[in-house]
């Protein structure tokens, strides 16, 4: 049925074939980027577990995932809080999506949150999806660019009428 050939028998021999010779290439390689488009290679979250407090802002430019508790601010490209995870302070990144508890502002991009999440705070986004089953208590602004200086423009004040047009009406 089946037969083993030793390598020691001998058979019919093929000779390798040559490779044809290529030029050398050059190491530098030029590539059409645009100058603004940043360059960021798209790697794993860092995760906080859910057996970790963290007491302090969180800064990265890349993603994170937290499952624990934060009692600080985090600013991140994506952040994912976990069902587990409580949040004390601001948030500020491109992508935000809430499964767990959220006590603080919220700024991004786009801010999702999922039919689990609890959220106490306002919430500034260019796009914002809520799913059913939600809690949030605060409230919510649609701005262009979110991520801006991390200032929200107020309100300008009532404009003060002039004295006569005032004295006018009191009468």
């Amino acid at each position: 049925m089946f037969s083993k050939t030793r390598v020691t028998e001998p058979g019919p021999r093929t000779q390798p074939t040559p490779e044809p010779e290529q030029q050398p290439r050059s190491l530098e390689t030029t590539y059409d980027i645009p100058a603004s488009a940043p360059q960021r290679t798209r790697t794993a979250p860092s995760v906080l577990s859910p057996d970790l407090t963290v007491t302090g802002n969180i800064q990265t430019q890349g993603d994170i995932q937290v499952e624990g508790t934060v009692e600080g601010d985090i600013r991140a490209h994506q952040l994912v809080v976990g069902e587990s995870a409580t949040i004390r302070g601001e948030i500020v990144a491109e992508e935000v999506v809430v499964n767990g508890r959220v006590v603080g502002r919220v700024r991004g991009l786009k801010v999702r949150l999922t039919a689990t999440a609890r959220v106490e705070g306002d919430i500034i986004h260019k796009t914002i999806a809520i799913e059913s089953g939600a809690h949030f208590e605060g409230s919510v602004q649609r701005q262009e660019d979110p991520l801006a200086n991390g200032v929200t423009p107020k309100l300008a004040p009532p404009a003060a009428r002039p004295a006569a047009a005032a004295s006018a009406s009191d009468n």
